[in-house]
Formats: C-alpha cells, structure tokens, sequence
C-alpha cells in the first residue's frame, strides 16, 4: 500500500512554518474542535496603511494534513493584502501541498476557513464592513453556530448548551447550561466571546454558566 503523504506535505507536517500566536493580534480565529478531530486558530498582523498581512500565526490540532495545510495557508496568505488572501481557495493549499489523499481534503477547507475567519475578525475590528444590519438574536445565535461543544463534537447551538440569549441595550447576556467549573466551561466561553465581541452595536458581553 503507497504511502498517502507526499514530501511536500510531509515537510510541512515536520517542519511547519508561522507555529505559534501573536500577543494582541489585529484579526484571529478558532475554527473546528478537538473534539471533531482538528481545530485550528489563527492570528494576523495586518498593515494598517497598505492592508498588507505582514505577519501569521497558528496553533493547530489534529493530523499530519491538519497541520501541513495550516502551514502552507500561511505561507500564502504572508505578505498579500487582506483582500488577496480572501481570494485563496482550499485547491490552492492543497494544489502547493502537491495533493492531499481525498479522505483529508476537508483539511485544507478548515484552513481556509480560518484564515477566511481571521480576515472578517480584522474587518470588524476595524470597521471595515459596509452594510452593517442590527445585532438581533438570531444573529447571536448563527456565530454561535461557530463555537463547538467539545464533549459533543458538534456546535455549541445544536447540542443546546445555549440556556438563553437576551439582548438589551447593546448588552448581550447568555447563559450556558453547564457548570462554570467544568474543564471545558473557559474554553467555550472564551470562544463564544469572540465570535460575538467584533458585533459593530454590541458594547458588552455577559456570559454565565447555569450553575
């Protein structure tokens, strides 16, 4: 049986370029869970003048082609304007990775995603998007879509660990139902945080735990 790994990935996998995070990033995302398999999170230093991604970072967990994908996405989108980088594809990661075994594609997919995600964190932080509609319920709800529940391997929305969402005055209150000692209650609470702190109307953040 051939080995499903070429050199180019196998480098990546051993010798990953851009590991590691940047302390107050201008954009950063988390994207998939351990629980799932592989998560990756991702961090940018951006140009503010020339919207240039000057430097990247990223912490991944998972499989050789999780962590070879999370390299090669860096080492494309370095030095592109944010704009260029949204551009890139899952086929161009995979395509510099010299081709990824079929069962591994969805590898490069996160990848992209969470520069993708990376790049909407730096837009909003920085007031970037147009078109901006009001933070309703079911918007707080569709990020939280993003947030996976770890000992489910499925989000946070679908295994019903949101108790309740309130918005009121610019203040989103959410109640999780679990413990706030539990092993896994900082991680999702950290996560939901920013996937809903860059919310253009949103002014404060609660977030507590049923017990």
């Amino acid at each position: 049986m051939a080995f499903p790994y070429n050199e180019t990935v196998l480098d990546h996998f051993k010798n990953p370029r851009n590991v590691g995070r940047l302390e107050n990033p201008d954009g950063k995302s988390t994207e998939g869970s351990p629980a799932c398999g592989d998560m990756i999170k991702l961090y940018l230093r951006v140009n503010p003048d020339t919207k240039i991604i000057e430097d990247i970072k990223f912490e991944s967990y998972g499989c050789a082609s999780n962590i070879a994908t999370a390299s090669i996405i860096t080492e494309l989108a370095k030095g592109k304007t944010i704009h260029e980088a949204k551009k890139l594809t899952w086929k161009d990661a995979s395509d510099a990775l010299g081709g990824l075994p079929p069962i591994k594609v969805h590898c490069s997919v996160l990848a992209v995603e969470g520069l993708r995600a990376a790049i909407k964190n730096y837009e909003e932080r920085h007031g970037m998007v147009v078109n901006l509609e009001p933070t309703t319920v079911d918007t707080i709800r569709n990020r939280l879509r993003r947030v996976m529940n770890p000992m489910k391997g499925l989000d946070m929305v679908a295994t019903n660990l949101i108790k309740n969402i309130k918005l009121e005055d610019g203040i989103i209150y959410l109640l999780i139902d679990l413990s706030e000692t539990h092993q896994f209650s900082n991680v999702i609470k950290e996560e939901a945080r920013e996937k809903l702190e860059t919310l253009w109307d949103i002014n404060e953040i609660i977030i507590e735990f049923t017990e």
